[in-house]
């Protein structure tokens, strides 16, 4: 990345406007992403109200926080004040220990991660640390960038790139659909719609409350969720498998609360009700795991194919919603008939 103009002031002062030109490094890279770097005094959340208000600038235009810089972009930065604290917080150890220890795979370019529910990404939104603040504490003497995300309640597989030439290959097979994720995702009542294509365009850029809420729209995004049945437990809940054709925010809780059947632990798309019950049955967060991913190295053909597991958690539920099946199916056997009594 090029700068243009003049280096901005010491930190605690506020800087004057910058035009910095986008590189090939940077390629690729969402804007909210780039000015996290160059901005790095700066929270977040700001930089979010820096870009809705139209202050952030590229080529001269308003811009999208997931919107992806291409090489030779002129960025504008407007004038920040960058707080500096006295002493920087630490990621805590245990968190450190718990996101190396979630790595499934490592080799040259990528580190695959079994992220555990509960754990953001990236630090933000009143959230200190991330996913990503953890690994890059651990490894300081590493460039690692996130190549897609997972909400802070969905667990499973997350891809982490260790150069900057296979975070523009990931991103641009994401791009194209060339990255197949599924997930597996518990949901509430008696799945009857057999292998199910929901195609239905998403809003994504609605706030209530200054949250992002997602639905369906006409005039949203377009987005393809393939749903598919595993297993019923008795009419009260299912187990499905969603296949993501593409990668809108919250995709998959918003399509199967649009189909009738949210996914447990929801609280934001979810029915109340039935998330009360789960959590009778141990549920302490959203039942959505992402449990499968492939795709191939556009350079080498190399096929690179991931899996994770259910969390022991997500299982139990699901052996204490089998168990309760189970005593309720056999509470409903007609009693077999008296053998009569022998002479």
């Amino acid at each position: 990345m090029t700068q243009i103009d003049p280096q901005p002031e010491p930190p605690g002062r506020r800087s004057a406007v910058r035009h910095v030109a986008i590189d090939a490094n940077e390629q690729g890279q969402r804007l909210d992403k780039v000015l996290g770097r160059l901005l790095p005094g700066v929270p977040r959340s700001r930089l979010f109200r820096l870009i809705r208000r139209g202050e952030v600038r590229v080529n001269g235009r308003r811009a999208d926080p997931a919107q992806r810089l291409a090489a030779g972009d002129s960025l504008r930065l407007p004038p920040v004040r960058e707080v500096a604290p006295d002493a920087p917080r630490r990621v805590p150890a245990g968190m450190i220990a718990a996101i190396e220890h979630a790595i499934i795979h490592e080799d040259e370019r990528l580190l695959v991660l079994d992220k555990p529910g509960g754990i953001a990404v990236h630090g933000g939104s009143g959230l200190s640390f991330g996913v990503i603040e953890a690994l890059r504490a651990s490894r300081p003497q590493q460039t690692l960038e996130l190549a897609h995300r997972l909400d802070r309640d969905t667990s499973g597989l997350l891809l982490v790139a260790k150069r900057s030439s296979a975070l523009r290959a990931l991103h641009a097979l994401l791009r194209d659909g060339a990255v197949q994720k599924s997930y597996l995702a518990l949901v509430a009542g008696h799945w009857n719609l057999g292998h199910k294509k929901i195609d239905a365009p998403l809003r994504t850029d609605l706030r209530v409350g200054g949250e992002r809420t997602v639905k369906v729209d006409l005039h949203g995004k377009n987005a393809l969720t393939e749903f598919r049945l595993i297993e019923h437990y008795g009419a009260r809940a299912s187990l499905i498998e969603a296949i993501i054709h593409t990668g809108r925010t919250h995709q998959i809780r918003v399509h199967a609360a649009y189909c009738g059947h949210p996914v447990a632990g929801d609280a934001k798309y979810g029915d109340e009700v039935f998330n009360q019950v789960l959590a009778g049955f141990g549920l302490g967060r959203m039942f959505l795991h992402a449990h499968s991913l492939s795709f191939v190295w556009p350079d080498s053909g190399s096929e690179q194919s991931f899996s994770a597991p259910l969390p022991p958690p997500l299982r139990a539920v699901l052996d204490q919603l089998g168990s309760k099946r189970s005593r309720a199916t056999r509470a409903a056997r007609p009693a077999r008939p008296a053998r009569p009594a022998r002479e």
